[in-house]
């Protein structure tokens, strides 16, 4: 007998054949070689990807019409022989280097392991790193890149801290006073004041706002809706001793509008994930150390039982978060709505200059929608005429993006909040992508002059063309130059 579907069952099924049919999912051409774990977008316009076997690592570039799709790939320098990780802090630095530091397992082996490594990409070598003073094990911890450009890391056991400067490679401990828990299995968001978000998983369900000026954690209330998830299994032993994990969250990012989407695991007895919102309200203008600002409410939830617990998020163009659930099923938050669309091959997420969100390093994620004018970079300074092999200076606004776009329940950190310069030839159509470096701002949403350096390709094609600044997938409006 056919039953007859009500007016909201029609509707939600329209609402979910639309966004099938308008989001895509596309095939690379080229396969990973050895898949890809983890990928971080490089200030060229390439992808570093690790492969599945932990210490060998490629590098996806894309063809000479600007396609990923259609992008090629090449090994490039492998990890040291006694550092094979997997879970570790990381992030692509204002200077072009990308760094990872410790990680929860070492050649597959629960170790905790405080090793790190930097990689240059114009020396193509990894560098060891040393951890921070007194820090023998680090595993799976949450970082950022402050606005100052220096890299903010967590220690898993405990609540200490510690920030590094990558122009001397120099630790210096920071004070994490009034931190309510330990950092395990907590995830980092950096905010437009320069503050740093994060929703406790031991001290579940609260959330905490750190200002690294003051070197203060304060509270920042109840997340309403519960987004923990409990351990998945009981303590494990390790080097120093026993680590009793305290359960698992979800990636949690920020929006154009100022607000943060948290996403969760399955809380102990839920049928279902939840998320929750943070809208911050007056932030910046609190005082540091003030006590609670801002509201929390309970999000949506996850349809068909799903959670998103360590998995990933993305911000997409159009100011939607794209959220991967454990089923392997896509969602979209539009600051109201959490609709499902796609089915994927799961893995990483990426925000690739194009628009386009690269999935497992396999595949691409094609939305609909787009920004708005308001959210672009902006040029206010670039030279008319460059030189191939030679080096420039940029300046503009919002060249950071309005969020590091990229998120995880905690580790694996692949932020893109730093401008690349994309060049395109007039007479061909050809695109290049002219190394950056040197950012002199890591800060999200901010209207504030800002810079960085561009190295002309020294194999680019010559004559008139056109400059644009991209952050986060966004371009800015493109600036008339000549290649000589």
């Amino acid at each position: 007998m056919t039953k007859k579907l009500s007016l909201a069952a029609i509707t939600l099924l329209l609402a979910l054949c639309g966004l099938s049919q308008a989001q895509t999912l596309t095939t690379l051409t080229h396969q990973p070689p050895d898949g890809a774990g983890i990928d971080f977008l490089l200030t060229d316009g390439t992808i570093l990807a690790q492969g599945n076997q932990g210490q060998d690592w490629w590098k996806l570039t894309p063809d000479i019409n600007g396609s990923y799709v259609n992008g090629t790939w090449s090994q490039v320098a492998s990890l040291a022989s006694n550092y094979d990780p997997y879970a570790f802090a990381s992030a692509t630095l204002a200077d072009g280097r990308v760094l990872i530091e410790g990680g929860e397992y070492n050649f597959g082996a629960f170790t905790l392991t405080n090793l790190g490594a930097i990689y240059d990409p114009a020396l193509n070598t990894w560098t060891p790193l040393n951890p921070p003073l007194g820090w023998d094990y680090i595993g799976d911890s949450p970082s950022t890149v402050l606005p100052t450009g220096h890299f903010l890391i967590g220690r898993k056991l405990d609540m200490q801290m510690a920030e590094l400067d990558p122009a001397t490679l120099e630790w210096t401990a920071m004070g994490s006073s009034g931190k309510s828990d330990f950092n395990a299995e907590e995830g980092w968001t950096l905010m437009p004041d320069g503050s740093v978000l994060t929703v406790d998983v031991l001290d579940n369900p609260n959330a905490e706002r750190y200002v690294p000026a003051v070197q203060h954690w304060t509270s920042l209330g109840s997340t309403v809706a519960n987004l923990q998830g409990p351990p998945s299994e009981g303590c494990i032993p390790y080097g120093g001793g026993q680590y009793c994990p305290p359960g698992e969250i979800g990636p949690a990012i920020l929006r154009p509008d100022g607000s943060v989407f948290a996403t969760g695991a399955h809380h102990l007895g839920a049928s279902t994930g939840h998320t929750a919102i943070y809208s911050p309200g007056i932030a910046s203008a609190v005082p540091a150390g003030a006590g609670f600002h801002g509201v929390w409410l309970a999000g949506p939830d996850f349809p068909n039982g799903d959670d998103a617990g360590d998995n990933f998020a993305v911000l997409l163009t159009s100011g939607n978060v794209l959220v991967e659930g454990n089923s392997s099923r896509f969602y979209e938050f539009n600051g109201t709505t959490f609709t499902p669309t796609l089915f994927s091959n799961g893995g990483s997420l990426l925000v690739l200059p194009t628009g386009q969100i690269l999935v497992g390093g396999s595949e691409v994620y094609n939305s609909t929608g787009t920004y708005i004018p308001a959210w672009q970079p902006v040029i206010t300074s670039v030279p008319s005429s460059v030189i191939r092999g030679q080096s420039y200076l940029i300046s503009g606004t919002l060249f950071n993006g309005l969020s590091q776009a990229n998120a995880f329940g905690d580790e694996l950190e692949t932020a893109t909040n730093y401008p690349l310069v994309r060049i395109t030839n007039i007479a061909t159509g050809h695109i290049f992508y002219a190394k950056t470096h040197d950012h002199s701002s890591m800060a999200v949403a901010s209207r504030a002059p800002v810079s960085t350096h561009f190295d002309v390709p020294v194999g680019m094609e010559t004559g008139a063309s056109t400059l644009e600044v991209v952050a986060n997938g966004i371009p800015s409006i493109a600036a008339n130059i000549t290649v000589n």
